[in-house]
């Protein structure tokens, strides 16, 4: 951003109505961990409970289907409820309010909405893992009315302005049951090391329902008007997946500080649904798979996205396991084993369908195939530890991948290695392989 813009960026910071931060100018370094990080899990737990979470998360971003016309035209109250994608993989700390208080928040890039449950009080909250945040005891808390923008955002006909209500209340169910119900507010929010930013919109939830896996709330990094990426004005944000088995922090940079390499490869996103909960999505272009050395021969249309928003291939902070279209991952599976050429063994287990078993135990002795996904101008190529799940006591390797029916994702497993960077103004999305432990 050129320092003309900053200073003027800096002139609108002193004017309190505008959320706007010079972090847009400087940028943000966070640090995300696994939501699984803090518990002592073996190997094997951490594969599990990631296989549990993966398929939530599947089951409810097909929840977030669209509408069929049948629906559309049918006047009932079920085409107003808004269904969104649940199930937490990667955690972010941060701390809302004035004074500040520290909270963990699940970061997703397939939602756009900021919430954390409020004691307001509150009348049904899950377990979090650290104190509720109080509105009455925060010098920034401001209610937003329920005809501005911020509130017309949430795209919700659910509820309708109303003159002994004037406040924007907000109602989102996710696809596993949980939910969250509550007022829409703006709050002062702080970032990294200090970096604060006024007037940001978030969902203040007094009535919540399940779980965000040891966390207190959602932090949408979405295409949406009300995600934290779109607030806070920035152009571009990056993060880079430590490896599934370390327990080091994968770090998260908002604005300038995310850069990639001049050797990064880039793919265009794809045009998004035009509004519903998909409009949220990052949809990339998936134009073939490459195993070994061949292309597999995968009808396109499996992976393009259809004229009533169907379909299509995203990529996903929350999704463990990559998902296929069911058709193209019979194809790819098939390609697999025949290339692998071991007996096939039971990975139910560990919540995968193709898993083999090692020669005399070893799974570093499983010798399976490269891997290329084909995206539009760009190769995505996976090392081994991204597409291999291995549980080394039952002697077993998996393909760390599954099936579903509706839509692609490319999970964070397959993300792991490798730093992501999202170019909100070009629409293109940039990656490279990298150490990002040490970035």
């Amino acid at each position: 951003m050129a320092s003309g813009s900053c200073l003027l960026l800096w002139l609108l910071l002193v004017l309190p109505s505008f959320p706007i931060s010079s972090a847009s100018c400087r940028g943000i370094r966070l640090e995300l961990t696994h939501a699984d990080t803090g518990g002592d899990f073996t190997g094997i737990e951490r594969i599990r409970r990631a296989a549990d979470r993966s398929h939530r998360r599947v089951n409810s971003l097909l929840a977030a289907a669209p509408p069929s016309p049948a629906t559309l035209q049918s006047g009932g109250a079920d085409e107003t409820a808004a269904v969104h994608a649940s199930a937490a993989t990667y955690l972010v700390d941060l701390a809302i309010g004035t004074p500040p208080l520290p909270i963990t928040a699940v970061l997703d890039t397939g939602s756009d909405l900021i919430w954390t449950q409020c004691d307001a009080p509150c009348r049904k909250c899950f377990p979090q893992p650290t104190p509720m945040y109080a509105p009455a005891r925060s010098a920034t808390y401001a209610n937003v009315s329920c005809r501005s923008s911020l509130c017309e955002a949430l795209r919700n006909p659910r509820y309708h302005c109303s003159a002994p209500d004037p406040g924007c209340a907000y109602y989102f169910s996710y696809g596993d049951g949980t939910s969250t119900d509550g007022t829409l507010a703006t709050e002062t929010l702080t970032l990294g090391s200090g970096t604060t930013v006024r007037g940001i919109a978030f969902g203040c939830g007094t009535e919540n329902l399940g779980s965000t896996d040891n966390s207190s709330g959602l932090v949408g990094m979405g295409r949406g008007p009300l995600s934290l990426a779109s607030q806070l004005g920035i152009t571009r944000f990056s993060y880079c997946f430590t490896p599934f088995s370390d327990k080091t922090a994968s770090p998260l940079f908002l604005g300038p500080s995310a850069t990639l390499s001049t050797t990064a490869q880039s793919t265009p996103f794809a045009p998004n649904p035009a509004g519903g909960r998909r409009s949220s999505y990052y949809y990339l272009t998936l134009e073939g798979i490459t195993v070994g050395e061949t292309l597999l021969p995968i009808d396109p249309a499996a992976f393009q996205l259809s004229p009533m928003g169907g379909g299509g291939f995203i990529i996903d902070s929350g999704t463990t396991f990559t998902a296929l279209e069911e058709r193209a991952f019979v194809v790819l599976a098939r390609a697999v084993a025949a290339r692998v050429g071991l007996p096939l063994a039971s990975g139910a287990h560990l919540g995968l369908s193709l898993c083999f078993a090692a020669p005399e135990g070893k799974t570093e002795a499983v010798d399976v195939p490269r891997l290329v996904f084909h995206l539009d101008g760009a190769d995505m190529v996976f090392p081994r530890e991204s597409y291999v799940v291995e549980d080394r006591n039952a002697g077993v390797a998996c393909l760390g991948m599954v099936s579903m029916r509706g839509m692609s994702v490319l999970g964070s497993l397959q993300q792991q290695s490798m730093h992501f960077l999202y170019d909100l103004d070009g629409g293109v999305l940039s990656f490279e392989p990298a150490e990002c432990g040490e970035l």
